[in-house]
């Protein structure tokens, strides 16, 4: 414990980020997750592919910005 005598502020006040820092990680690793229905109950909702469009932007300078949505 002599090293904690021989600590100025600076190094007290950047030993306390660390373990504060360390803390929070080791809550968040600890600490259960939150329900999600597709990863807990298996049911393959997850799995079905999901239509997806697209979404195109054209802008150019001195024109009128334009968003085009294409969906399959």
């Amino acid at each position: 414990m002599h090293y904690l005598d021989d600590m100025d502020w600076q190094q007290a006040v950047a030993l306390l980020i660390v373990a504060v820092t360390a803390g929070f990680f080791l809550r968040a690793r600890l600490r259960p997750r939150k329900f999600s229905f597709e990863r807990d109950t298996h049911c393959g909702c997850a799995s079905l592919p999901a239509t997806q469009g697209s979404i195109v932007f054209h802008a150019r300078k001195g024109e009128r910005p334009q968003i085009v949505v294409k969906s399959k």
